[in-house]
């Protein structure tokens, strides 16, 4: 089978496409045939490590984490472990190259049946490549408020108000949609014309360019009862800005550090509000948070939400596997989209 191999950290230009045997399933694997890979900043970051050349955890580390494609084959314990799944069935897979060596960007991956989901009818392999880490993000970082809720369904979120850093995003856009689904108004800051049609094509009630106008004043009029839960991608450029919107009991839910690795609050404000600074990390949280947010994902796919494609806010931008430097270099770039492999 084709596969793309790293062996050492690095630019792009580490990236190197091989020939490899066809993995069998160890015990509770599965093995799919992947039709399309997902990239994530996640996967440039661990691709780059803390410094190039810095040793691996494994000899040859295949990247990428999200991708969708078909069954092949299933162990035994995988079988018992969800005796639902079946060869041939269509599925989205996530964390696939989590303390792994092999990840999405080859022709077949074996992964944790927990990690393996069944896509509905008629959702494309694009849409399935596209969920993995964003959308689970975004589902972690729309549950973690005090008072909850802990799932998303619709009207789990009616009455509240969600404000989404940049919600031109991939984790944006996913949290833009399953607020929206969920019953919630949301406000979303973006920083371009470009990237406002976006954010509108998402869902988002309302749009503020934070370079062109006081995002405070504007968040404040078109939320005068202020903001319940934040999706923040930037903690630290965005603190004041958070800390003048949010309400009594207001969560930010930090999954990121664009723009700084630090934060500053002014602290009386800040609890005599009982606010609440949540940190989150796919890769700790849990299984079983994880299950939660891969089931309630699968329900917005039967609901027509987290749609892909330009008119549903979320351009693609698509490479061959031969491509795959190209498409690391995209992502660790800022292109603006989900950017997506075509490895069949």
């Amino acid at each position: 089978m084709k596969s793309i191999v790293y062996r050492t950290t690095g630019d792009p230009s580490v990236l190197e496409l091989v020939e490899r045997p066809v993995p069998e399933p160890g015990p509770g694997e599965v093995r799919v045939n992947i039709a399309v890979s997902g990239v994530n900043p996640t996967d440039w970051k661990s691709r780059v490590g803390s410094k190039p050349g810095e040793d691996l955890p494994f000899a040859e580390v295949t990247p990428n984490q999200d991708g969708a494609g078909t069954v092949e084959a299933i162990s035994p314990e995988a079988a018992e472990l969800n005796p639902q799944l079946e060869v041939g069935d269509r599925v989205w897979i996530f964390l696939a190259q989590h303390q792994r060596p092999t990840g999405t960007a080859q022709e077949y991956v074996t992964v944790p049946v927990e990690h393996v989901v069944r896509l509905p009818d008629g959702i494309s392999f694009d849409v399935g490549a596209s969920l993995g880490v964003p959308a689970m993000t975004a589902h972690r970082a729309l549950t973690v408020a005090e008072g909850g809720p802990t799932r998303l369904h619709p009207g789990a979120l009616e009455g509240r108000t969600v404000l989404v850093a940049g919600g031109a995003g991939a984790v944006g856009h996913a949290a833009i949609q399953l607020a929206r689904w969920a019953g919630a108004t949301v406000v979303t800051t973006i920083s371009s014309d470009e990237k406002a049609a976006l954010a509108t094509a998402a869902g988002a009630h309302h749009v503020v360019n934070y370079r062109t106008s006081d995002a405070a004043a504007e968040i404040q009029r078109v939320a005068p009862d202020g903001i319940d839960l934040v999706a923040e991608v930037a903690p630290g450029p965005n603190a004041q800005l958070d800390l003048a919107v949010l309400n009594n009991h207001g969560t930010i839910a930090v999954y990121a550090n664009d723009g700084g690795e630090s934060v500053t609050f002014d602290i009386i404000p800040f609890f005599a509000r009982n606010l609440r600074f949540q940190g989150l990390l796919l890769y700790t949280v849990g299984e079983d948070a994880l299950q939660v947010a891969a089931e309630d994902i699968t329900a917005a796919l039967v609901d027509g939400v987290l749609g892909v494609g330009e008119e549903h806010g979320l351009p693609l931008l698509r490479f061959p596997l031969e491509e795959t430097a190209a498409a690391h270099e995209a992502v660790q770039s800022g292109a603006v989209g989900k950017v997506l492999i075509y490895v069949a």
